[in-house]
């Protein structure tokens, strides 16, 4: 994909914008993946993220989207991390809300943070720390951190040691932090299952395959202004079913509303294709499909926003596979390679087929033939 500050800058300033450096699809937490004892209310919980690109400037988004009752902040310190729970105590800044410290989600909604000056590097790791007052009983969060959370008794927000807290691999209620950036500097979000939010990938490692591509466009000088945002829900669907809301009712949400996106990614399908398994339904669900990628391409377009199209990776060996949902699969694969309504294919499933047969993945890519 190529293109082509210490003190806040005043409203008036033309020659700065918001861009996404790093978000997270929300969706209602399953009773699994809930926070785990002591639990969220009168609590504090550190919560650590890895930004793309840096700045000077930042700002959170919070999500209480999927929650049924009220969430009360009484406090929320960002700071940068030292590794686990432990954070650099010289760089905690305390995010207000309209001035304020506290701040109360309603069910259903969302909040945007003050800015705060904080220097924020490229690829670093943020600290996030809630102090919480009542939360509600259904979470807001994305279960598939593949990162490691810290929770401790209490919210004294003058604690900042979580020495011996619970931990849990999972994410609540953040969603998004923005960066002040040059004008020159956007976004690409990245709507995905779970091999774009990291199934198979090392925890706390930060080696998803879209970090590995906010490292490789960091590297270049004409491409190092770029924030990648991973959307990516596990086990999501595209059309119907599947686990948070489907990608085609979520996608102006997490991919065309986020602040200063100019690129989009749909990487996204396996897990409708998966799920048939007959001649016809083969036909039906590439031709949804296909519909569905249509509506995303041309709302896309609406925007200005440039979108590629990825195919979808081969899957033999896993459950998913039968002769029909192979089917399915190439038949998609076919449209996004050669009907010309994306601006333009990144072929996953050219580069990462077994060369002795196709419908497999290459042995070295793969854990359980989907992955």
């Amino acid at each position: 994909i190529l293109i082509g500050a210490c003190n806040l800058p005043s409203q008036t300033n033309t020659t700065k914008h918001w861009v996404g450096t790093w978000a997270t699809a929300p969706q209602l937490v399953e009773p699994h993946n809930m926070p785990p004892a002591p639990g969220l209310t009168n609590n504090s919980l550190r919560q650590v993220v890895r930004v793309s690109i840096g700045g000077e400037a930042i700002r959170l988004k919070l999500s209480n989207e999927f929650s049924t009752s009220p969430v009360t902040i009484h406090s929320i310190q960002i700071a940068a991390s030292t590794g686990g729970h432990t954070i650099d105590a010289s760089t905690n800044r305390e995010l207000t809300f309209d001035g304020e410290s506290q701040i109360t989600m309603e069910p259903g909604g969302a909040v945007v943070s003050d800015p705060v000056a904080f220097y924020l590097k490229p690829r670093m790791n943020v600290a996030i720390t809630i102090y919480y007052g009542e939360t509600s009983e259904t979470v807001t969060g994305h279960p598939g951190s593949r990162t490691t959370s810290y929770i401790i008794p209490g919210n004294d927000t003058q604690v900042t040691d979580f020495s011996g807290a619970i931990t849990a691999e999972r994410w609540y209620n953040i969603n998004r932090i923005d960066v002040l950036s040059p004008t020159s500097a956007a976004s690409v979000a990245i709507l995905g299952n779970s091999i774009t939010d990291g199934r198979g990938s090392n925890t706390d490692k930060q080696d998803r395959w879209p970090d590995i591509l906010s490292e490789i466009l960091l590297k270049n000088s004409e491409t190092e202004q770029i924030g990648v945002l991973n959307m990516g829900i596990g086990g999501n669907a595209v059309l119907a079913g599947g686990l948070g809301p489907t990608g085609l009712s979520r996608y102006e949400r997490d991919i065309l509303n986020q602040p200063g996106v100019k690129w989009a990614i749909i990487y996204h399908g396996v897990n409708d294709i998966g799920g048939v398994r007959t001649e016809q339904a083969a036909i039906d669900k590439a031709n949804a499909l296909i519909e569905a990628y249509k509506k995303m391409i041309s709302e896309a377009r609406e925007r200005n926003i440039t979108i590629f199209g990825a195919t979808i990776l081969p899957f033999k060996g896993n459950s998913y596979y039968n002769e029909h949902s192979e089917k399915c699969r190439e038949t998609v694969n076919d449209w996004i390679r050669h009907s010309g309504w994306y601006d333009a294919v990144i072929d996953f499933d050219k580069v990462m087929q077994s060369p002795e047969d196709p419908a497999r993945l290459v042995s070295t890519f793969q854990n359980d033939g989907l992955h």
